[in-house]
């Protein structure tokens, strides 16, 4: 089966070419970092976190994202996500892969990241995120191909699979949960310090990767001929629609919480975040955008026929992954920072370089994604 991947059309080759090159680039740009160090970043003293940090909590999410297919075809026999079960296994790979790559580039030297492997800790956050991240990737990897294999050979998965993947259903919950526990363990943040985080964290990732997926499947069927079943579109949009809804909701409990409290030190973040404070507003119009495209998808998503429509769907959907892409990325790390414990004020920008090896390592993932999903085109296709 791996083979197909050295088989394609100009359209193919293109998109492999273009994605090869935003990796080299974003290699070249790491390279400087690696040399020079993170001072080539817009980090500083008040915030160590930025856009690696950002992405990779993103990403997490759309890996876990992968059980609200899995729970319905293995759990309830919902048959209708069978062509698309596989696709979604192998986004979580290709999302996993990302976040990992982006703990990586985060760090100033990444060779630390073995002394995880050579003197664990259990009682740290980390550590516990590695395990789990490193357990699910293996998991959805495993899934995939050997449903996929069993589907080029036209017999039936292997009887184990079924357990296995209601161990992935447990452990999809846990990436995103020991995620979420790694902010609101902080405990001089308030911005993260609330139990609704993980809640907010899940309900998101059911939004932002459900709808990825759903983009990607519309953009196979535009240009690769897959047909990913009307019905389980139709089903996994619903999926979104409820999941995005909840997440704007946990938001204004958040909200609400917070200035109905009134307590100063917590306030200070959410005034940031929306309104600005002490002439720093660089993250308000982020903010109000990923709101006003929130708000737009679930107007688009709740009405039956404007969800059935594959572009006012495809136009849904982007407006969701972006929303989320923003609000858990940018809009969750850097309020925490700002205003810092003892009320400075320090506000952060990407540099050049931050943006190209952010890009590089979309486009890595972008890379394992189109050659996995390449080959599930060629087995489907062989079948026909």
């Amino acid at each position: 089966m791996i083979e197909n991947i050295l088989k394609g059309g100009k359209k193919y080759w293109l998109l492999i070419s273009g994605l090869l090159l935003l990796v080299v680039a974003g290699l070249a740009a790491y390279l400087q970092q690696w040399d020079i160090g993170l001072a080539v970043t817009g980090l500083s003293r008040d915030i160590s976190w930025g856009l690696y940090i950002a992405n990779f909590t993103f990403f997490v999410g759309v890996a876990a994202s992968a059980v609200m297919l899995v729970i319905p075809y293995y759990l309830h026999n919902t048959r209708e996500f069978r062509r698309i079960l596989i696709l979604g296994e192998f986004m979580a790979v290709a999302a996993c892969l990302v976040a990992i790559t982006f703990i990586l580039v985060d760090l100033g030297q990444p060779a630390r990241v073995f002394n995880i492997i050579l003197y664990p800790s259990p009682g740290s956050i980390i550590f516990w995120d590695v395990v789990v991240l490193t357990v699910y990737l293996l998991l959805n990897i495993v899934l995939g191909w050997v449903a996929l294999d069993a589907e080029y050979k036209e017999v039936e998965p292997p009887a184990w699979l079924k357990p296995l993947a209601i161990v992935s259903i447990v452990w999809a919950v846990s990436i995103h949960t020991v995620t979420a526990f790694i902010y609101a363990g902080l405990a001089a943040r308030l911005f993260w310090l609330t139990a609704l985080l993980a809640p907010r964290f899940l309900a998101s990732a059911f939004a932002s990767g459900p709808a990825l997926l759903i983009l990607l499947a519309l953009a196979m069927k535009k240009w690769g001929g897959f047909d990913p079943g009307t019905q389980s579109l139709d089903r996994l949009a619903k999926i979104v629609a409820y999941a995005i809804i909840i997440t704007v909701f946990f938001l204004l409990l958040e909200i609400f919480t917070v200035f109905y409290s009134q307590v100063p030190d917590a306030m200070a973040h959410f005034q940031y975040m929306l309104f600005g404070l002490d002439n720093h507003y660089n993250l308000v119009p982020w903010t109000w955008a990923s709101i006003l495209l929130a708000c737009t998808a679930i107007v688009m998503l709740v009405i039956p026929s404007s969800r059935k429509n594959h572009f006012t769907l495809t136009v849904a959907c982007a407006a969701v992954f972006i929303a989320i892409w923003i609000d858990k990325g940018l809009g969750l790390v850097i309020p925490g920072f700002i205003p810092s414990p003892l009320g400075e004020m320090s506000e952060y920008t990407p540099t050049l370089i931050e943006i190209i090896i952010t890009m590089g390592v979309w486009a890595m993932g972008g890379l394992v994604l189109t050659l996995l999903f390449k080959v599930v085109l060629a087995v489907r296709q062989g079948k026909q």
